[in-house]
């Protein structure tokens, strides 16, 4: 099995360590594991090695948008997570905004705009929230405060559209989906904005698993999950996100996104639902490995 990690994207160095701590508790459950840092030469590096299974680890552009997907379907491997449709998809946070509409779910009011449009005046009343419309991890996010005196002013960096979304106040939560089962709902709790460094850095946010809700906000996280999970055409592992104002009770609720590959490090999210109905960390990721398989 060759387990791809790394890679191109901004979120290379988060892929590293889902890869690194992937292929460890494979070995543990006895597979015979490569770790291959995906770069130039991965599909030369691919044929040479010739794995029953790829596990893809990667994260961001290239890694989760379809690219990779895409290639190991010409190499006929099979592999971990969502297939080529569903990845190009749930990487673009407006297509994937389209297909909750069409499922009927809740989402917050955005749109996609120019990045000079965005700093030269607001294109929503405050407060919003501007971010890349296909990267993940809360890479490039800005919060657009209600006082804001105006428009934000981008990081060059920024793609040259973006995407503008209302800002939903209150609590933050995920949930995750395996198969055809929704696991459980996990709320975060940060002393600021749930960005990069409180998703990775260790102490940068605190997870309470199973998240103390209402029980009827807990079955709809568990419901909106699987049926995003469906609408975007996912397999294996996905997890989604939700911003609750639970002043509003369940009119509250809205689906952020969904990650077809949600992190595997020691701070992730998905391995504590896993954890939840009794699958060790090696347990949840051989489950991925016997899922793996191509969409032709």
């Amino acid at each position: 099995m060759a387990v791809l990690k790394g890679g191109p994207s901004a979120e290379r160095e988060v892929s590293l360590v889902s890869g690194r701590e992937c292929a460890a508790a494979l070995r543990g459950e006895g597979y015979e594991v490569i770790e291959l840092d995906a770069g130039p030469d991965v599909a030369e590096r691919l044929k040479e090695i010739a794995p029953d299974v790829v596990f893809n680890a990667l994260h961001g552009r290239w890694g989760e948008d379809g690219c990779i997907q895409g290639m190991l379907e010409w190499l006929r491997l099979p592999y971990t997570h969502s297939g080529v449709l569903a990845s190009s998809l749930a990487i673009d946070k407006e297509k994937t905004k389209a297909a909750y509409r069409t499922a009927g779910l809740p989402v917050a009011e955005s749109s996609l705009a120019r990045k000079s449009d965005v700093m030269a005046a607001h294109v929503m009343a405050p407060p919003y929230v501007v971010k890349p419309y296909n990267e993940g991890s809360s890479v490039g996010v800005y919060l657009v405060h209600e006082e804001a005196n105006g428009p934000p002013v981008l990081d060059e960096t920024m793609p040259e559209v973006v995407m503008v979304e209302q800002f939903v106040p209150g609590r933050e939560l995920t949930a995750t989906v395996m198969g055809g089962r929704a696991l459980g709902v996990t709320e975060i709790l940060t002393d600021g904005w749930y960005d990069y460094d409180a998703k990775y850095k260790a102490g940068g946010s605190r997870h309470i698993c199973p998240a103390e809700l209402p029980q009827d906000i807990t079955e709809a996280c568990l419901d909106y999950a699987l049926r995003a999970h469906a609408a975007l055409g996912c397999r294996g592992v996905s997890r989604t996100d939700f911003r609750w104002d639970d002043t509003q009770e369940l009119a509250g609720l809205r689906l952020l996104e969904t990650n077809t590959q949600p992190g595997m490090t020691p701070t992730s999210l998905s391995p504590e639902h896993g954890q939840l109905v009794g699958m060790s960390f090696g347990q949840f990721c051989a489950w991925m490995v016997e899922d793996a398989s191509c969409d032709r």
